[in-house]
């Protein structure tokens, strides 16, 4: 699920900044079941890295935003899966 995930955090932050727990509990909306801490948190940490998002810290609530690389490169993620799996469909 691991890319999977990126590109499903990607989407929802492309909606609205989200604090982690947050992003665990739309991911829980959609699939059914809750992504644990040691799966969501990795995940953000790699998306920051690659300059994908960045975080605002209010006290002990970290907000997660898209960047504008993030935002170009969800664009094109998502039209790579569109390309891929639109036939499934």
């Amino acid at each position: 699920m691991r890319g999977f995930l990126s590109f499903l955090i990607l989407f929802l932050l492309s909606k609205k900044p989200m604090h982690g727990q947050e992003i665990a509990e739309e991911i829980e909306k959609r699939k059914g079941t809750r992504p644990s801490p040691g799966t969501i948190y990795p995940a953000l940490k790699g998306l920051k890295e690659a300059g994908l998002i960045e975080e605002e810290k209010k006290g002990k609530t970290i907000t997660y935003n898209l960047t504008d690389e993030g935002r170009r490169g969800f664009k094109e993620a998502k039209q790579q899966f569109c390309k891929t799996f639109m036939g499934i469909f």
